[in-house]
């Protein structure tokens, strides 16, 4: 076997583990929020750094946690198959992967800028430490502190390009946050029984659906809103200012007629409509 083969196969063995398109969309979130500072393009060194710390940082944090919630994923029907529970990758290999990714992430922020570093190491940390660690076993509310480590990538791509934490920044952050709860109890809702399981505290299971699908619409209506705060702040034009209400609008649609008229069709399709909003929402702002 070649060096090259051998390579290639390693690769295919890790690569599930940093959940590509999940990690896509949270590093774009940061790109969208420097890129929204003005900064020019042909600042091409600075650009690419945000980008390979960003994807060290975030695929770090998504591997450790992977490690350390196989027990879990190894009961779900939906995550038996991970690398790690299905037997691909050895824990010990995960968590010398995670621990690798996730200081060269953040070791690289903070040579880049330290303001910078710092917020990055707040994301993992949340994630990994208070999320997944501490709460995510114990309570469903942890899901609060996931969308704060998920508001922590678009947080830090401002901090970098304004050199401060400002309003527009944590605007965008906080519209990262009300979308998360969106998108995780939708996801919850269709694998209820997944979720029961395996022990894993959700809103479906603490407060039930009903008060699920309006703790859904509210949250909504708050990410909508914080994502028109931070688009206003950062000076869209009015034709990316009204599709951005147009988007905002089927978000609100969409979760509000799923409160009315429930069905497992229209919560799912709640749930893959919320991430093509946060993805359509912050390119949007590479237009400024």
């Amino acid at each position: 076997m070649t060096m090259a083969t051998k390579l290639r196969g390693q690769f295919r063995r890790y690569w599930p583990l940093i959940k590509s398109l999940q990690t896509g969309l949270l590093l774009l979130t940061g790109l969208a929020a420097y890129m929204s500072t003005r900064c020019p393009v042909s600042n091409w060194q600075t650009l690419v750094a945000l980008t390979g710390t960003l994807f060290l940082a975030i695929s770090g944090s998504t591997v450790l946690n992977m490690w350390y919630d196989r027990d879990i994923d190894a009961r779900m029907q939906r995550t038996a198959g991970r690398p790690i529970p299905s037997g691909a990758v050895r824990p010990a290999e995960a968590l010398r992967l995670g621990l690798l990714l996730a200081v060269a992430g953040v070791g690289g922020a903070v040579a880049l800028d330290p303001l910078y570093g710092v917020v990055v190491f707040a994301g993992l940390f949340f994630d990994v430490v208070v999320y997944t660690v501490w709460l995510k076993r114990r309570t469903p509310w942890a899901i609060l502190w996931g969308g704060v480590s998920g508001g922590m990538p678009a947080l830090a791509g401002r901090a970098l390009g304004t050199g401060t934490i400002e309003w527009v920044g944590v605007a965008l952050a906080l519209a990262v946050l009300f979308w998360i709860p969106t998108h995780i109890m939708t996801f919850s809702m269709r694998y209820f029984e997944d979720y029961r399981r395996a022990g894993v505290p959700t809103f479906p299971a603490r407060y039930g659906f009903r008060a699920t699908r309006m703790t859904i619409a509210i949250s909504s209506l708050l990410a909508a809103l914080m994502m028109g705060v931070a688009a206003y702040g950062v000076g869209l034009t009015v034709g990316c200012l009204r599709l951005m209400v147009v988007l905002s609008g089927g978000l609100l649609l969409l979760a509000v007629h799923s409160l009315m008229r429930p069905s497992e069709s229209l919560n799912f399709g709640l749930f893959k409509y919320a991430s093509l909003y946060m993805l359509s929402a912050m390119l949007l702002f590479f237009l400024v």
